[in-house]
């Protein structure tokens, strides 16, 4: 079984705590943390980030701070235009998205920390960001009850911030409170969208045909949801202590006392449930709570297998993520890291608060190579290919033959990333293809049983 660490965060200064899912076993705990809800995130595996807000009533205050896997302490401070409260980064670590309070979205490449666009998504303040599976899509949440689907294709296209109207594919207006959660499943284009709403409903869309597919109202605020791998159900996390199992594909008709598509309830914590998370296998249920208390479920049997405390204060997010290596590594690794600390290669520098000029942006192009078993300490995948360039030219003033090498390694990184590309490009064509079938049967079922 591979190994799977639960991380959870307050919105006190509690730090951050990290455990082993399946044997209870603690880990580092990172100080000086106080993210709000969806403010962490781990970037690829390679490092934590956390968004900071102190003061939510002064403007200028906020933060975003970086911790390696061994060391406890903040690595690297970012200060943005503005206090970001969403955090997130696509699944290869590319790129790190944050939801300002203004209703600005800011992505930032994770490599450089260089802004490379930002655009005025929402009236008011982003509350919730994810990235659906082929990376193509961000999906955001506001405080003004809007959902609403972003192509990166087009936000990489140039566009400035007052044709950002119309970057989006989709705006979902039917929350009439606060957005409070987002969890999408797979199937790339073809994704359902799950939403959570302060007005105590969660909505299913259809991300292909962009519809609402299904409204469920339920007895409390609902706070967070995750879904079942197998997408039959989602959990819904209420202010009144309860998380709520609803169902996606059941007919209308339900037996439960909570109300139609409710179908169950998992019950123990004494306050509101704040976050929730699933193992990879979607066995494992984590639950975060303003208790303090953060729950492991059965999701078969829906019993507590396992109890973790926070230090002190509300649990704000929980996030379950594969272990990295570099927590095996053991004394080893302070050699390692203390080499690589002085060639900057550690964690990538803070991220910038103004974007550069189109032209500067224009050439910084960012090569994530792909995930291998072995996982380097080591990561090429943080050394842009104008770092790259700089340091090729820096060895031939020098004479060293290193240049070659370098010249090597960059080309191998550029073909890396242009058959991963290709990759991902085969997929959204396998996806559409798919759809554009499946809309035609559709259509002639239709047609032959009107005739």
């Amino acid at each position: 079984m591979e190994t799977e660490l639960v991380i959870a965060s307050s919105p006190t200064d509690a730090g951050i705590s990290c455990w082993d899912l399946h044997t209870g076993v603690e880990h580092l705990r990172y100080k000086t943390c106080s993210s709000p809800p969806h403010g962490l995130a781990s970037i690829a595996g390679r490092f934590l980030a956390s968004s900071q807000l102190r003061e939510p009533k002064s403007s200028s205050s906020g933060s975003i701070l970086y911790w390696s896997w061994n060391k406890p302490q903040v690595e690297v401070k970012s200060f943005p235009a503005e206090p970001i409260k969403p955090l997130v980064s696509n699944s290869e670590g590319t790129y790190i998205v944050g939801g300002g309070i203004s209703g600005d979205i800011y992505l930032w490449e994770a490599a450089t920390g260089n802004l490379l666009n930002k655009w005025h998504a929402h009236y008011r303040g982003v509350s919730c960001l994810v990235f659906n599976d082929d990376q193509s899509l961000l999906i955001s949440g506001s405080e003004d009850g809007c959902v609403r689907v972003w192509s990166l294709f087009m936000i990489f296209g140039g566009v400035n911030t007052e044709e950002a109207r119309h970057l989006y594919e989709y705006s979902f207006h039917e929350h009439t409170l606060k957005v409070t959660d987002i969890k999408i499943g797979y199937g790339g284009c073809n994704a359902i969208i799950v939403s959570a709403s302060e007005d105590r409903t969660c909505k299913v869309w259809s991300l292909s045909r962009g519809k609402l597919l299904r409204n469920i109202v339920f007895p409390s605020i609902i706070d967070a949801i995750a879904l079942d791998p197998g997408e039959h159900v989602f959990y819904a996390g209420g202010r009144d202590g309860k998380i709520y199992i609803a169902a996606l594909n059941a007919p209308g008709a339900s037996n439960s006392s909570y109300g139609l598509h409710i179908i169950g309830s998992l019950s123990e914590h004494s306050k509101a449930i704040t976050c929730l998370a699933s193992s990879a296998d979607g066995s494992l249920l984590v639950s975060g709570s303003e208790d303090g208390m953060i729950r492991v479920w059965d999701t078969k049997s829906r019993n507590i297998t396992r109890i973790f405390r926070h230090a002190k204060g509300p649990v704000s997010n929980v996030l379950v993520v594969r272990q990295p290596e570099l927590l095996n590594l053991g004394t080893s690794i302070n050699t390692q890291a203390s080499s690589l600390r002085g060639h900057g290669l550690l964690l990538p520098p803070p991220l910038q608060k103004y974007a550069n000029s189109a032209d500067e942006n224009a050439y910084i192009k960012a090569f994530i190579s792909p995930q291998t078993a072995s996982n380097k300490f080591l990561d090429d995948s943080y050394i842009s290919v104008q770092t790259m360039e700089n340091l090729i030219k820096e060895l031939q003033k020098q004479g060293s033959s290193a240049a070659a090498e370098l010249d090597v390694e960059r080309l191998k990184v550029e073909q890396q990333r242009s058959v991963q590309t290709i990759q991902q490009w085969k997929t959204i064509y396998e996806n559409l293809h798919q759809f554009c079938v499946s809309e035609l049967l559709d259509g002639n079922h239709v047609e032959s049983t009107n005739g």
